[in-house]
This record gives structure tokens, C-alpha cells and sequence, in this order.
């Protein structure tokens, strides 16, 4: 069941409670769905992390625990979902946003190497930035989507899997007596 599988990598929900960096939101943070694992709060924080996945910003973690409260997802787990996108994931997958957005744009792609200065990325806003933001946000919607209706699906099909589990065991003990 999905729920067993997340709730093992998941923090202590106390203890995240407790964090001075997330004072600010106050007593917001003590809605249960925040921190119960439930197919909608899974789903809407698998959906909300993925999508925020795809921004090319330093917080996107920020930015998916801020959209999990009003929405009553996992925050934890919505949190955790940002993290697809990783300092080893990052060029790959921004790679491939820029050349879905190189697709719809219909631009050629450019070749390009990075660098790591602020130079740089000034100078590739002009360039490669228009293709690259809107493979962003194609990428990051779509991305969203499949994310929750993808747990969603797997959600239900996992506890339909559980229930006629159950049923065929209880005929079994049935046909036994």
C-alpha cells in the first residue's frame, strides 16, 4: 500500500512543528492533513511538488510547503517531491524542459555551454530564456498533473487490490468451516 511505502521515508510531523524556519506560518500547521497520509493529501502534495519541481528557483521547496497548507497536503511529502530535481538531476531534466519549450516556440536549439556566473545567466535570458521558461512551465503543469492523478490511480487501485484481498481470505475461511 502506498501509505506503509511514504510514511517510512517521512519526517516526524512533531518535530517539523517545532522548527524555528517554519514559525511563520503559526498555527496553520496544525491542520491533520498536513501531516496524515490520506489519498488526497497525498495526492494534492505528489501534484504540488512536482509541479514546483520544474522552476528554475532556489525555493522551490519554500514555494511547495507554502501552496500545501491552503490546499491541506502532506507537507512533508510535498516538500520532499521538490526534490526530483536535485543538483544531479538538475541538467538533464532543464535540458529537456528547454528543448520542450524549443518544440512549441518552434526555435532552433542553440548550442550553449553553462558556466557558473552571474554573467552568464544575464546573458542567456536574451537567448535561451524565453525557450527555456516556457519548457518550464509546460513541463511543471504537466508534470503536476500526471503526478496526481498518477497517485490518485494508484491510490485507489492499491486499497481495491486490499479490499478484494480481504474479501477472497474471508470466503476462503468461509469455504473451510
Amino acid at each position: 500500500m502506498p501509505r506503509k511505502f511514504i510514511k517510512r521515508f517521512l519526517p516526524d510531523h512533531q518535530k517539523i512543528k517545532q522548527n524555528r524556519a517554519l514559525s511563520m506560518f503559526g498555527s496553520l500547521l496544525h491542520e491533520p492533513n498536513l501531516w496524515h497520509l490520506n489519498r488526497k493529501s497525498a495526492s494534492g502534495a505528489f501534484g504540488i511538488g512536482l509541479f514546483f519541481a520544474f522552476w528554475p528557483v532556489p525555493f522551490q521547496m519554500w514555494l511547495s510547503a507554502a501552496m500545501a497548507i491552503p490546499f491541506r497536503a502532506n507537507l512533508p511529502l510535498s516538500v520532499a517531491t521538490v526534490w526530483i530535481t536535485n543538483p544531479f538531476t538538475m541538467p538533464p531534466i532543464f535540458y529537456a524542459a528547454y528543448k520542450v519549450g524549443t518544440t512549441v516556440l518552434g526555435t532552433e536549439t542553440t548550442h550553449f555551454e553553462f558556466q557558473f556566473n552571474w554573467q552568464w545567466v544575464v546573458e542567456s535570458i536574451s537567448t535561451i530564456g524565453p525557450a527555456f521558461l516556457v519548457g518550464c512551465a509546460i513541463c511543471s503543469v504537466f508534470a503536476g498533473a500526471v503526478g496526481y492523478f498518477g497517485l490518485n490511480c494508484v491510490w485507489r487501485f492499491s486499497v481495491k487490490k486490499a479490499w478484494d484481498a480481504r474479501r477472497e481470505k474471508r470466503k476462503n475461511q468461509k469455504e473451510t468451516f
